[in-house]
């Protein structure tokens, strides 16, 4: 969902790389804007600004895109640029929540686009509240395994502030207060562990457990909303067991 869930090897079997790519890049550089944006141009005295370049390198935007956003965002091309967060609650199959946070520039689109995609896709709108208490915002730390143990990173990480080292698929997150994410980056980088993403999400209390029908109805929804312009992120509290997962890439 926010990119090494375990379902995502299904996800882009069903989805051109290139789209997921350039919607990525999209992504990152409206990070980039925002930040610049709310801080300026320099990178030196604007650290939002500064973090959200390092991920769009680390994730390959070229150069010129990462110069192009910051100046559009800090209002060097003559360019209006003026984001708002909003943030859409959902119901999927089998009792599933669901939480859309889209970056848009025209809240009328972002809204009309969310809810016709939540409701072809088989999804319910859901009140706002009503699908948010299920969730709590955390820093995620996202890896592979790589012959590493839970202990090799909870020995690296837990001085740091991490909470918990959970397994997903062929990764390991490790879990966070928003405000300890950086310190449990640094510690990763000092024991020369390599990492994936660093991001803060919305994580579930309890996870609901899908059937292989239920997923693929999920997993259509997912892929719905997630191919929006104006949706940054897409959470849930979804949990597709292996055997379920082992079935639908044979679909």
């Amino acid at each position: 969902m926010s990119g090494h869930s375990k379902w995502a090897t299904t996800k882009h079997k069903k989805a051109a790389i290139d789209a997921k790519r350039a919607k990525a890049f999209a992504k990152l550089t409206k990070n980039i804007e925002v930040a610049a944006r709310a801080g300026g141009a320099d990178l030196d005295g604007n650290p939002a600004l500064e973090l959200a370049v390092q991920k769009a390198k680390k994730n390959s935007v070229p150069n010129d895109n990462i110069d192009r956003a910051i100046k559009r965002g800090a209002g060097l091309t003559g360019e209006a640029v003026d984001y708002a967060e909003i943030i859409y609650e959902a119901r999927g199959p089998q009792g599933s929540a669901l939480l859309v946070e889209c970056l848009t520039d025209n809240k009328n689109r972002a809204a009309s686009e969310t809810r016709l995609a939540i409701t072809r896709s088989g999804g319910t709108v859901a009140d706002p509240g009503s699908v948010s208490y299920l969730f709590a915002r955390k820093g995620v730390v996202s890896l592979p395994k790589n012959g590493l143990t839970e202990d090799d990173l909870l020995l690296a990480v837990l001085d740091a502030g991490a909470d918990e080292v959970q397994e997903a698929g062929d990764n390991f997150e490790i879990v966070s207060e928003p405000t300890d994410l950086r310190a449990v980056v640094a510690a990763l980088e000092e024991a020369g562990i390599e990492y994936e993403s660093d991001e803060i999400e919305f994580v579930p209390s309890m996870k609901v457990e899908l059937d292989a029908d239920s997923a693929r109805k999920f997993l259509k929804l997912a892929d719905a909303l997630e191919e929006l312009d104006d949706v940054q992120n897409v959470y849930s509290n979804v949990d597709i067991p292996s055997d379920v997962m082992a079935e639908l890439e044979q679909d």
